[in-house]
């Protein structure tokens, strides 16, 4: 059986979230390539370029946001797996995120196995 080697994009304004992501993502069976951007306008010209597998998505960014980004990768590829991970609980902002068919929510701060999780998700799918 040939390995996974899910390609994931980070997307959070934050370095010290993108390095900590990457991190788990590097120790996590089934993940090969990591591509970091800092905000939603990155992430989406970066969707289209890289074509990932997976899509952390930070909701408070500059440029662009997190839920606005998600919904313009949908509209590009509706099959898109985007998770947000996100500080945020407001219950419109998960509402929203769930509208825009979301493949999970995490909020931060995360245990280092909810984003593992997340990889054995997508390799069920």
């Amino acid at each position: 059986m040939d390995m996974i080697n899910y390609k994931v994009l980070i997307a959070d304004d934050s370095a010290f979230m993108r390095t900590l992501l990457s991190k788990i993502f590097q120790h996590t069976t089934g993940v090969g390539e990591i591509v970091q951007v800092n905000n939603g306008e990155e992430a989406l010209k970066a969707y289209k370029v890289q074509k990932p597998d997976l899509v952390t998505m930070d909701i408070d960014m500059p440029e662009m946001d997190g839920i606005e980004a998600a919904k313009l990768i949908k509209q590009y590829d509706s099959k898109a797996k985007i998770v947000i991970v996100s500080s945020s609980d407001k219950k419109n902002t998960r509402d929203e995120a769930e509208k825009i068919g979301v493949f999970g929510y995490i909020r931060k701060p995360f245990d280092r196995l909810e984003i593992k999780r997340i990889i054995d998700d997508l390799s069920k799918e």
